[in-house]
């Protein structure tokens, strides 16, 4: 039986490859809550702040402090 998650680290030294199970995904996704209603309105608001131009590209999470 092959593993629910593979994990395997990039040539380069800031990429990872993760592998996962379609069907253990959708479990996951569901536990994580992401099919709830709350999550699928905020996930509409992202789409539309996109479209709108209210967002920023960056580089790492560090970026969002400052």
């Amino acid at each position: 039986m092959a593993s629910t998650i593979t994990i395997k680290k990039g040539e380069a030294s800031r990429k990872i490859l993760v592998e996962i199970d379609a069907d253990k995904f959708e479990r996951l996704a569901a536990n994580l809550g992401f099919f709830g209603r709350d999550f699928l309105k905020t996930l509409d608001r992202s789409l539309k702040d996109e479209a709108h131009g209210r967002v920023r590209k960056i580089n790492s999470l560090k970026e969002l402090s400052a």
